[in-house]
């Protein structure tokens, strides 16, 4: 029998990309599996009203015609017993962090992508076996252990393994090589690479560049000329080359935000900005919570025909203050929207964001002696939430019905690429 260690390369990497398959619905079977297993499932933003989009939906749903994105009117067509269920971040948070701690205990280089998928570099593993015994491990455990299916690739790179991780699901394990690049992906067309948009998919169709082996074979230079530095890439990467490394550091956030879908047309200016005082309230928390500061401040404005602009405006000072954040949004509003025009989302996010302690905060003359006390405030503020929730310190105007409101429910809200529940404490450690 040969040592696990034959399996690895003398030179090179050995990746895996983990993907949990319709995580969301999944966790909801693990948890009620007497109410929703193997039934046409799907989360969906607004169940009590039937509107809104599927977030996602399980295997059953998918194979009744369901899709992710598609509006809960239109699913109920495809699929009238259709059970819709209310998102439940917080539930999602606690099975990622679980499902992350099985990844570290066979390599400590893990890089999280989102609530749901990881890159784990483990060509230093060999004391767990082969790859492929490593992968079908990773597996039996999430699934026993979780009752949660996932898919895994192994591969030499990052890019490779992502693209493995699609070939079988659910529950699939996919070794893809480069040599076998040119017989499994260079009849597709461009924009099956993972990292090939529809745009750019559209630019190479107009240079004759259809498939992923004419990608390959293509003049570099020439890909230069037309995409710039990103034209070399386009050219590994349909060669199965990727040199990005697995980061397994939590960088420090980019940037912050939160969108909030409205539940009607918003045309009048009192509603719009009790909005924008919630949304500023919980972008400014998280920014605390990480102890960062942020020097832009951008809105996001998407009216009923789906219509979406964003306006920026960089602050003379760093910032983490809800209160600055509030009067920029409201002002990028009132600069850049003419009411009564309607608007059917709204968002702020932050940008520019620097570690406190690092930011150089001037004061001016005038306030710099109540800036101490506004700071200590606002700490013994975010300690009173910390302790008895959210809703415990409100400001009048951020009460109401519409869904920014519920902002502050971190069991409701969420996205699949906020990655704060990571960020609380280091992965491994209790």
């Amino acid at each position: 029998m040969k040592p696990a260690s034959d399996s690895y390369p003398k030179a090179g990497r050995v990746i895996l990309h983990i993907d949990m398959n319709a995580f969301y619905c999944s966790v909801h079977e693990a948890v009620e599996p007497e109410k929703y297993a193997g039934k046409p499932i799907a989360v969906a933003g607004s169940v009590e009203l039937r509107k809104g989009i599927i977030v996602t939906c399980s295997y059953a749903a998918r194979g009744k015609g369901v899709r992710t994105g598609m509006l809960v009117r239109e699913a109920v067509k495809f699929c009238p017993e259709i059970v819709l269920i209310k998102p439940n971040f917080e539930l999602y948070r606690q099975f990622s962090r679980e499902f992350m701690k099985i990844a570290y205990d066979y390599s400590p280089l893990v890089e999280t992508m989102s609530i749901d998928e990881c890159y784990v570099d483990i060509t230093g593993s060999k004391q767990f076996g082969t790859p492929l015994e490593i992968a079908e491990r990773i597996q039996y455990r999430v699934r026993e252990e979780l009752g949660l299916p996932c898919s895994i690739g192994v591969a030499p790179n990052k890019l490779l393994a992502k693209m493995a991780s699609d070939m079988k699901k659910p529950n699939g394990i996919t070794v893809l090589r480069k040599r076998d690049v040119p017989a499994l992906l260079w009849d597709k067309p461009c924009s099956y690479l993972f990292g090939i948009g529809k745009k750019t998919a559209e630019k190479l169709e107009k240079m004759n560049i259809r498939t992923l082996g004419q990608l390959a074979a293509a003049d570099e230079s020439k890909l230069n000329a037309a995409f710039g530095v990103l034209g070399s890439w386009l050219k590994q990467a349909a060669n199965g080359i990727d040199l990005s490394p697995v980061n397994p550091e939590r960088e420090q956030s980019k940037s912050i935000g939160h969108t909030t879908t409205l539940p009607s047309n918003y045309s009048e200016w009192e509603p719009i900005q009790r909005v924008f005082l919630n949304l500023a309230d919980q972008v400014a928390r998280r920014l605390r919570r990480q102890e960062l500061v942020a020097e832009t401040v951008q809105i996001t404005i998407r009216n009923p025909d789906m219509k979406t602009i964003t306006r920026s405006v960089t602050l003379e000072a760093p910032t983490e203050r809800m209160d600055e954040i509030y009067k920029m949004a409201c002002q990028l509003f009132q600069r850049h929207w003419r009411l009564p025009a309607p608007v059917r989302l709204l968002g702020i996010t932050l940008q520019g964001l620097q570690l406190k302690t690092d930011a150089a905060i001037q004061l001016d003359l005038f306030s710099y002696t109540q800036e101490p006390n506004k700071e200590r405030l606002t700490k013994a503020m975010d300690a009173i939430r910390d302790k008895f929730g959210e809703s415990a310190i409100l400001t009048a105007g951020m009460l109401g019905d519409d869904p920014s409101a519920l902002i502050r429910n971190y069991k409701e809200r969420g996205t699949s690429l906020q990655m704060d529940h990571l960020r609380q404490q280091p992965l491994g450690e209790e």
